[in-house]
């Protein structure tokens, strides 16, 4: 017999445990219905209406921080679902704004005076992964480089020795919500003459989301035939590992 508490009927629905959660941001993509989001390191349920309550995203969580609990809550809305992914699809960026706009830049082959002996070797601006479009002459035969927004501040050398040569986009796998990172790398992966990925991020715990979310990407993108490169920096500016 079907409970009905202060107008809501008890239903299943996800429970996540903030105290064990690491803001690694694997369950965002296995939820299909885009209730869960990482918000100030920590994931969260959205909103109680978003999430069907069969729990897709339990068997991702590396920390066990999400269970499914009986409890009155707001029915599923399969339309308040659809307006969230259309929300999402389209961010809340400023129109025209000259800063989104995209750019190839010439990396500098002499050394900048106002440098000393250091060049830039950014070749296309935007560099942030909701920023970038997911076409364009920056894909076309590119090594993409794909760096945790830390990366390039922890490593001395990361314009010559990451950079360089490299389409690059920087994300944040703590902070952000990944989902739409994964869509829109599955679509760069899959739509363009990408010849390798490198995906570039600090050691600490957290930082691995954006391993995750580039594979997630390469597996929806069906491609088989790029290679791909994990590289591990430390927070001392060393690279502890490259697989």
């Amino acid at each position: 017999m079907e409970t009905i508490v202060n107008g809501k009927a008890t239903r299943k629905i996800v429970k996540i445990d903030e105290d064990k959660c690491d803001g690694c941001g694997l369950c965002v993509p296995d939820c299909a219905e885009g209730a869960i989001q990482v918000i100030d390191g920590k994931a969260k349920l959205l909103a109680e209406n978003l999430c069907d309550g069969l729990g897709a995203c339990l068997g991702v969580c590396p920390q066990d921080a999400i269970t499914i609990e009986e409890r009155p809550a707001d029915e599923f809305d399969e339309a308040a679902v659809a307006a969230a992914r259309a929300a999402e699809a389209k961010p809340d960026l400023p129109c025209g704004c000259p800063g989104t706009m995209a750019r190839a830049l010439s990396p500098q082959t002499a050394p900048n005076k106002q440098q000393g002996d250091r060049t830039s070797q950014l070749s296309h601006w935007p560099v942030q992964l909701t920023l970038v479009g997911p076409s364009g002459a920056m894909w076309n035969d590119a090594d993409v480089l794909i760096a945790a927004d830390c990366v390039a501040f922890a490593m001395p050398d990361f314009h010559d020795r990451l950079l360089a040569g490299r389409a690059v986009v920087i994300a944040c796998p703590k902070l952000d919500d990944v989902g739409p990172y994964i869509d829109k790398l599955t679509r760069i992966f899959a739509d363009n003459s990408i010849r390798s990925i490198t995906v570039a991020h600090m050691e600490v715990p957290c930082c691995t989301g954006i391993v995750m979310a580039a594979r997630a990407a390469l597996d929806n993108s069906g491609r088989t035939d790029i290679p791909f490169a994990d590289i591990t920096v430390g927070i001392d500016g060393t690279v502890q590992s490259e697989n």
